[in-house]
């Protein structure tokens, strides 16, 4: 009876150093559950963190967009600009070669008329052109203008959505931390860090 008591005695000690290690488990996991919310919340910035980069990229696209159509409307403009120098140039010479032709003119009345309507249709011909390369000019101008204030915009827009960015990477490092070195501080830190980075992208998407 002495062996078996023994043996009874032995399998109730394991039993309660068993029933110890179960309680002691249950109360670790129940102390550590929060970190089971720590990697959901890691996830759910994560994907905050992927739409900021997309934004940030759109920005950075649109931007670059914006740019090359201001270049070539201003290039347009400078083509449109030499196009009325030209006329302006010729123009000028007609009417000089008119001034010399009238001083001494000769010939029939009929001639000279003649003449006089042959210069007066060249001079409106390249007054109107004229006028018309300065409205194109000046309407290409104001495109490349508007082209750079959206660019510039953009770039504003794609400036602070990368800071955002950074934001997230450094939430997602702190809530990364928090879950090895099981740091509950470290977790609120992340989600602080988190909240800030989430009202930043909302009012730079919203500016």
């Amino acid at each position: 009876m002495n062996g078996l008591d023994k043996e009874i005695a032995e399998l109730k000690e394991f039993v309660a150093d068993l029933k110890a290690d179960r309680a002691s488990q249950k109360e670790k996991d129940e102390r550590e559950a929060w970190t089971k919310y720590t990697s959901v919340s890691i996830v759910c910035i994560a994907v905050l963190a992927a739409i900021a980069t997309q934004l940030a990229g759109k920005y950075s696209s649109r931007t670059l967009t914006e740019l090359n159509k201001a270049t070539f409307h201003q290039a347009k403009a400078s083509d449109k600009w030499g196009e009325f120098q030209a006329n302006s140039i010729k123009k000028n010479l007609y009417e000089t070669v008119h001034e010399l032709v009238s001083k001494d003119s000769a010939g029939e009345a009929a001639e000279i008329a003649k003449r006089e309507k042959v210069f007066s249709d060249k001079i409106a011909k390249y007054e109107d052109t004229k006028e018309k390369r300065s409205k194109e000019a000046t309407d290409l101008e104001k495109e490349s203008e508007k082209s750079v204030a959206l660019a510039t915009e953009s770039s504003r827009h794609g400036s602070g959505m990368g800071s955002v960015v950074s934001l997230f990477q450094i939430s997602i490092a702190l809530g990364s931390i928090c879950v090895v070195t099981k740091k509950k501080w470290l977790w609120h830190v992340s989600l602080l860090v988190a909240a800030l980075a989430t009202v930043r992208m909302v009012m730079v998407w919203m500016s």
